[in-house]
């Protein structure tokens, strides 16, 4: 079986004139790490508020050091490996920041940048063709492999006339289901033959972790043919059991909605859809899971109820009662989650999980979401759990502190009830 070793979209581009030290021929974005030494640290997708010494922690930083014309972009991404940090930002004038354990802090005896600094780091990770999609588009999503130790998805953009990046850690090594911490009914999302999974959550709360576990346990237990539509592609998945496809928005397809309408014809058993962003995307994903297909998706929603009414609510008022009727076939399960900041480091996931019994099916079909918390409460014994529900445990566990799981409780009343075991 062909192996998928697609690294970074298949690019087959002309080298770069200025690349990262050491890149492969056969594939541009390949960089080897400096020092052997560095080993990676499996790190949460990420994503909590700034805290606000972070402008102050970057101002204290900011002064020139020995470093302001030598700095690379290796020496700056071994670091964000280094320190299990999950972004690594870069910015004219403040030092290169890391985001670890949700917040925002310098990297020390770094100075700030410049715009030819900025240029120079951004420009050693991208190709000739990447270059001119930045300069005409003014941004650019793009991924690529650290060596054999990471991979990095990257957001270039600029801002007050000056180019500026974000970049996100990914892990090579693939995670499990049970190394997330979660709740074990989500492997059963692996087992379903057909219908729709979302799982969803604000930007940086784990989302595409969690699809590359269930999609591995697939691949790994499972002879199918996995197709996956990205932008861009985050986890690279190597063909195991199944044969797996991985496409990547603007490199293997110009957009979403066209690789969906081709879906149907690349005979695949499950498809990922990276993120439904709009009532094209949406709609052919409801398709392809109407038409027999296991097809997982990403929503930035914070509940169930809600991701419900995104779908739904993208479309005209006359449409909306038939999709409601759609929805109501083919939805298998929700899960919504965010990353909560652990007792002494580190992340722990925290989810809300909705499984589509016969009861959410009728409360969807007859378009009653708010409904929706009270038949996840009284669904226990199915596997459903609610957000406030999974914080109190965490709180009662030691694994968070009282403060930390408020923050991200859905009705404050109902948690403190749950807290003290009311």
């Amino acid at each position: 079986m062909q192996q998928n070793t697609q690294p970074q979209a298949n690019m087959t581009g002309p080298a770069p004139a200025m690349g990262v030290a050491g890149v492969s021929q056969t594939n541009p974005m390949q960089a080897p790490v400096q020092q052997a030494q560095v080993q990676a640290q499996p790190t949460a997708i990420t994503g909590t508020a700034v805290k606000t010494t972070a402008a102050n922690q970057a101002a204290a930083a900011s002064t020139p050091t020995s470093l302001p014309t030598s700095i690379k972009i290796e020496t700056l991404l071994e670091e964000c490996i280094r320190r299990g940090a999950s972004d690594l930002h870069i910015q004219v004038g403040l030092p290169p920041i890391l985001r670890i354990d949700g917040s925002l802090t310098p990297i020390p005896n770094t100075p700030a940048l410049t715009s030819e600094m900025v240029e120079k780091l951004v420009f050693s990770t991208l190709d000739s063709m990447q270059r001119e999609v930045l300069s005409k588009d003014k941004e650019f999503d793009y991924s690529f492999s650290f060596g054999e130790i990471a991979r990095f998805r990257v957001n270039a953009f600029n801002e007050k006339g000056n180019l500026a990046a974000a970049f996100r850690l990914i892990p090579t090594k693939m995670p499990t289901i049970e190394e997330l911490g979660m709740p074990q009914v989500i492997s059963s999302f692996a087992d379903y033959p057909r219908g729709l999974v979302l799982v969803t959550g604000p930007t940086g709360s784990g989302k595409s972790t969690t699809l590359a576990a269930i999609i591995n346990k697939i691949n790994s237990e499972k002879a199918m043919h996995i197709l996956t539509i990205e932008d861009p592609i985050e986890f690279t998945h190597k063909s195991i059991r199944s044969v797996v496809a991985q496409r990547e928005v603007h490199y293997d397809t110009y957009s979403f909605s066209r690789a969906l309408k081709s879906a149907l014809r690349e005979d695949p058993d499950v498809v990922l859809l990276g993120e439904m962003r709009d009532l094209e995307t949406i709609s052919s994903a409801i398709t392809i899971a109407e038409t027999g297909h296991l097809v997982f998706a990403t929503l930035h929603t914070n509940s169930a109820a809600q991701s419900i009414d995104r779908m739904i609510d993208v479309f005209p008022a006359e449409q909306q009662p038939q999709i409601r009727s759609q929805l109501a076939g083919i939805l298998m399960a929700v899960c919504s989650q965010r990353l909560v900041p652990a007792i002494g480091g580190g992340r722990v996931v925290a989810a809300e999980i909705m499984i589509a019994n016969s009861a959410v099916r009728s409360i969807i079909r007859e378009g009653k979401t708010h409904q929706l918390d009270n038949t996840i409460q009284t669904g226990a014994n199915e596997g459903m759990q609610t957000m406030d529900r999974t914080l109190a445990k965490l709180v009662q566990q030691g694994t968070v502190t009282y403060d930390s799981a408020r923050d991200y409780a859905v009705d404050m009343r109902e948690f403190d009830r749950l807290v003290k075991g009311i």
